[in-house]
């Protein structure tokens, strides 16, 4: 038997620490892969077919709020702690989280879900499986038998995430700023949606930073200086408040994780996101790149 992890869980770690320190008491690792519509990825098929070893697979779609009418809409504390429990995860678990996109897409998501709901033991492997299985390191294939459940807690913390009025009331004071992860052609409007029924554009005053620049070539993290380099390039003021958004709440949470890295904690998810946003008809649109 292994000993038990003692020192406090960093919020990104790499290949070689998880190898270590794989098989720990209370360390479980959590396949997050999703993708978007479209990509012609399967992840539920992806994961029977190679995932990391003992790795329980966290899905999105079926982790969200079932009744909304947006995706990815945080569940409520009790349906998010009962579907963790039935994962087999614990309270005192340390969680390693992972997808298989290579840009660091949907693993940040899953990593923000834990935190908002108060279990902050909680990580991203950096370069995700795509680096993991470059490196030739074990992976185990099937689906696992179900898992017997663990003792799992929730309590949102309603701080770090807004709805629509919370957006609209955050924007009209002068302190907020609102950064947008989607690319640029979705951002300026040029480029379609991969959801039908939506305008093109951005929230008026927006930045742009797409979560594919967060990452290197090996989908690795950027440096922290290179992090600091990018968001600031983006027109991001590192001083100020943030609220961040995406297409569905997915990918802006790449940017609230490499901001937790830098440090800052300054920032909220508006959940409902461009789905939301770029649906009704009384939400003012800009378009073109962002100033």
């Amino acid at each position: 038997m292994t000993e038990p992890l003692t020192d406090p869980l960093p919020a990104l770690v790499s290949t070689e620490w998880l190898a270590t320190h794989l098989g720990r008491d209370g360390l479980r690792v959590v396949d997050g892969s999703w993708y978007l519509p479209g990509s012609g990825r399967d992840a539920v098929a992806e994961y029977a077919a190679g995932h990391l070893p003992g790795a329980v697979f966290f899905d999105l779609d079926a982790s969200s709020a079932q009744a909304a009418q947006l995706p990815h809409m945080l569940p409520d504390a009790d349906t998010f702690a009962a579907r963790m429990a039935s994962l087999g995860l614990a309270d005192t678990d340390d969680l390693i989280v992972y997808d298989g996109s290579g840009t660091n897409l949907s693993a940040p998501r899953v990593w923000w879900m834990f935190r908002a709901f108060g279990h902050d033991r909680v990580a991203v492997l950096d370069g995700g499986s795509g680096k993991w299985r470059r490196e030739g390191r074990r992976l185990e294939q099937g689906t696992p038998p179900r898992p017997r459940p663990g003792r799992f807690t929730a309590r949102l913390n309603h701080d770090v995430v807004l709805d629509l009025e919370g957006v609209r009331s955050a924007l009209s004071r002068a302190t907020v700023q609102l950064a947008d992860m989607r690319s640029a052609g979705r951002f300026a409007g040029t480029e379609p949606e991969p959801r039908a029924g939506l305008r093109g554009g951005h929230i008026p005053g927006s930045r742009n930073l797409p979560f594919t620049e967060l990452v290197g070539p090996d989908g690795t993290v950027l440096p922290q200086d290179q992090l600091r380099q990018r968001i600031a390039a983006a027109g991001i003021d590192l001083g100020r408040p943030l609220i961040a958004t995406c297409g569905s709440g997915t990918s802006a949470c790449a940017l609230i994780h490499a901001l937790h890295l830098l440090g800052d904690d300054r920032v909220a998810l508006y959940d409902g996101a461009w789905t939301e946003w770029g649906g009704r008809e009384d939400t003012p649109v800009s378009t073109g790149a962002a100033p």
